[in-house]
């Protein structure tokens, strides 16, 4: 008998991963409903011998749902269709995004860098925030169709998240979703979409606070089907990094990590040098070490803090220490954050994603 979301009655009898390690029996649906009935804030992680499925939640509701085993094909398919419908999605945005947040994967310690990938599109202005928020949606109804099949499994609640300080594009209604999957509603990923009709719609109405605001963030609700695209409308802005630490490996990992196309980095050994640099240069993001003979990473982020024009710039520390004293003395120069060396792709594109976007 299938259990039915709207059921109180049902006990908890999963035990946390905390407590058993082993696989166990599951009742998806009694998860999903302590996330939602307790306004969880956090992230339910469940795992199988298949894979594992992540929920992203936001005082109850449903801000993105992720499959480990599954985890950029769902978009692959998404973003192909919408390239046909959307005249600023280039129709090879699927290379771009492999080659930026697929590449090397498997080393990054970002669960979901599909995430990441869906923030990027936005800050590019290949969508916009509606149509992210319509993207996640068919991701999250692909996602929890499995998931609610699944009878062995164990699973854990995060509370915090690498979610946490990124972008959030809707706040979706899990009980709406999850009925859905129920009732056989299959996500027709070649479905012409109508973004406008969409969100006139009252069962979509989880989205009301995303509409745009103005004419200017009005979406096109006309199909463009291999329509050329005008470059003036397209131009992507080109973030300028700075990076300074004596470690020349340490830049050129920065550099390497970073795609030629959207960031161009200027790299210093020297720190004196460095900062008249960045008088002059006025970059987007600034990566500091900490560990640096003459001036410091401590010492430039506070001289910079001085200036008016770098009050808000951000400056991220680089450093190997990351005890509370190391953290009380970022926080007093005012850094924006810290990446421990040594970090991967992932660390970086999160830390900088989480102030660009």
């Amino acid at each position: 008998m299938r259990e039915n979301f709207n059921d109180q009655s049902q006990s908890m009898n999963t035990i946390p991963i905390s407590r058993y390690r082993f696989f166990q029996k599951l009742q998806p649906i009694t998860l999903l409903k302590k996330i939602t009935n307790n306004s969880f804030t956090g992230c339910l992680q469940v795992f199988s011998e298949s894979g594992a499925w992540s929920i992203y939640m936001d005082q109850g509701k449903l801000i993105y749902a992720g499959y480990s085993e599954e985890m950029f094909e769902p978009l692959y398919r998404n973003l192909q269709q919408l390239s046909q419908q959307i005249s600023t999605l280039p129709l090879g945005i699927n290379e771009q995004v492999r080659m930026i947040f697929e590449k090397d994967i498997e080393n990054q310690s970002i669960p979901n860098p599909d995430y990441l990938a869906i923030c990027w599109l936005v800050n590019q202005k290949y969508i916009s925030h509606v149509q992210a928020a319509l993207l996640i949606e068919k991701l999250a109804l692909e996602v929890l169709q499995p998931l609610l099949k699944l009878e062995y499994g164990s699973y854990e609640f995060v509370p915090h998240t690498f979610l946490d300080n990124l972008p959030k594009f809707c706040h979706l209604n899990l009980r709406t979703l999850v009925e859905q999957s129920q009732s056989g509603v299959k996500v027709d990923v070649q479905k012409n979409l109508n973004f406008e009709n969409y969100y006139q719609s009252d069962s979509h109405s989880t989205y009301q606070e995303q509409l745009p605001k103005n004419n200017s963030e009005q979406v096109d609700s006309k199909p463009h089907i291999n329509q050329p695209i005008n470059p003036q409308v397209t131009a992507r802005k080109k973030y300028s990094i700075l990076g300074v630490d004596d470690d020349y490996s340490i830049l050129n990992a920065v550099e390497n990590f970073l795609d030629e196309q959207i960031f161009s980095v200027l790299k210093f050994m020297d720190s004196s040098q460095a900062l008249m640099e960045i008088l002059r240069a006025q970059p987007d993001i600034i990566l500091l070490s900490v560990e640096m003979p003459n001036l410091n990473g401590y010492e430039i982020c506070s001289l910079l803090r001085k200036h008016t024009h770098y009050k808000n710039t951000p400056v991220i520390l680089m450093t190997e220490r990351m005890g509370l004293r190391d953290r009380a003395k970022a926080k007093f120069v005012k850094a924006n954050g810290y990446l421990e060396k040594p970090f991967s792709q992932g660390d970086l594109l999160k830390i900088i994603f989480q102030h660009i976007v």
